[in-house]
């Protein structure tokens, strides 16, 4: 008993010194917002928290006149969209460029900064993918574009050297390299497909080659549906099923990461956000990417890479200009470089900015801006669209692609009524004034 006391008494003395610290902090921070205008941040990648909270310090002590507060949480859309409710909106937001962004777009709840000078340096690429999510077609720009992600299939380079193999760049020269790998007893593909959402990441490679960037919006205003272009990428997936381990739900995310660091596996169909975790368990890998190709015409294969980080200032924020100078802040070629070497990421800022080791195959398609966005930043996540495709894969009868697409459709239209309704009055609208 005297011991449970005291261990008791431990753990108060604990919570109430962390405590003590923490009001230290508060108060630290509110003496140095003093006389400032204060901009608060909210960003969604925990894993950059490191170098946010540099972005931080680095801003407050250049800035006189403002006081940065960035936040970093680990479940920051469900964080974000309870603030909403409460109508405690944060002036600047850093999220993807997907469905959220639509959604909160559509909401009128983002400030139109078309006149923010930072945008003269994006890639226009970038900024058409936003443009590319707008439910129907908007006037103005919502987003600064800051750093975007490569998927396409990572490979184990001193394996390939080893052995002869060479990138292939065609889908029948994909297929061939899978049997020659599969000759030396050596198992070409690894899956971690029990996290559902993995499943998307083949499905976007092989997309962006097959599909049109748009097909989200043609199947909206009723022009075309998803199964009318998605079968073949879906029946391209389940053919790679043959050259990975025999149960691809047996693993997920992290399982799969660790047996391509552990060499157990000669490719790996993920994207460039794999690459620290599979450092964490190899560090001295040398991993190589590249651009997955879908078609048997090299000429038409592009890189999958989207948004993965852009920053929209709230509608509600009351310091236009003081966000503009955070904003500016981040776009410094400084800055820019300290994110890209902490994270691994892919500049959407024009300008000499290196490509990081494990990208450089796949540097002609960034430097050149031969890029399209995810199909899966379309997908309300209610639909959940991953675990759809998880349930095909496994589905072995023969009419299974049939059954995938008419289920696609149809949850489509059931997960998407608001949006078809508001397309057909905008395309309705617009024919009423030719």
């Amino acid at each position: 008993m005297k011991m449970k006391k005291k261990q008791a008494w431990v753990l108060f003395l604990i919570m109430a010194i962390a405590a003590g610290l923490l009001l230290m902090g508060c108060g630290d921070q509110d003496k140095e917002a003093e006389g400032k205008t204060v901009i608060e941040m909210v960003q969604y990648k925990p894993e950059a928290v490191n170098v946010f909270a540099e972005f931080e310090k680095e801003f407050n002590e250049t800035h006189d006149d403002i006081y940065l507060k960035i936040d970093s949480p680990n479940d920051a859309m469900a964080i974000l969209k309870t603030r909403f409710i409460r109508e405690d909106n944060p002036d600047i937001i850093g999220i993807g460029g997907d469905i959220n962004y639509s959604n909160f777009l559509d909401a009128e709840m983002l400030m139109d900064i078309s006149d923010f000078d930072g945008l003269a340096d994006i890639k226009e690429n970038y900024l058409q993918m936003n443009k590319d999510l707008e439910y129907v077609p908007q006037d103005g720009v919502y987003a600064v574009p800051y750093m975007a992600n490569a998927a396409g299939i990572l490979y184990n380079r001193d394996m390939f050297k080893k052995h002869g193999w060479k990138v292939p760049t065609t889908w029948d020269e994909l297929i061939a390299l899978c049997k020659q790998i599969e000759s030396k007893g050596i198992l070409p593909m690894y899956f971690g497909f029990k996290d559902s959402w993995t499943t998307l990441a083949p499905w976007n490679a092989i997309a962006v080659d097959l599909c049109e960037p748009d097909l989200t919006y043609q199947v909206n205003s009723g022009e075309t549906k998803f199964s009318e272009h998605y079968a073949e990428v879906a029946e391209k997936e389940k053919e790679l099923l043959a050259f990975a381990q025999k149960n691809p739900v047996a693993q997920g995310y992290n399982g799969a990461c660790t047996a391509f660091a552990r060499g157990e596996s000669a490719m790996y169909v993920i994207g460039n956000y794999a690459i620290p975790q599979i450092r964490s368990v190899s560090p001295d890998m040398n991993i190589g990417s590249f651009v997955f190709p879908a078609s048997n015409d090299a000429e038409k294969n592009i890189l999958n890479s989207g948004n993965d980080l852009m920053f929209c200032v709230m509608d509600t924020c009351e310091n236009k200009e003081a966000a503009y100078e955070v904003l500016s802040y981040m776009l410094s070629d400084e800055s820019v470089s300290k994110y890209l070497a902490d994270q691994s990421a892919v500049p959407c800022k024009e300008g000499d900015f290196p490509i990081v080791p494990e990208l450089t195959e796949m540097s002609k398609y960034i430097e050149n801006g031969l890029v399209a966005d995810y199909q899966d930043h379309h997908y309300p996540s209610e639909m959940a669209v991953d675990a759809l495709i998880q349930t095909y894969l496994l589905d072995n009868s023969a009419n299974a692609t049939e059954k995938f697409m008419k289920k696609f459709d149809t949850e489509w239209v059931r997960y998407n009524k608001d949006i078809l309704a508001k397309v057909k009055a905008y395309e309705e609208g617009e024919a009423s004034h030719e």
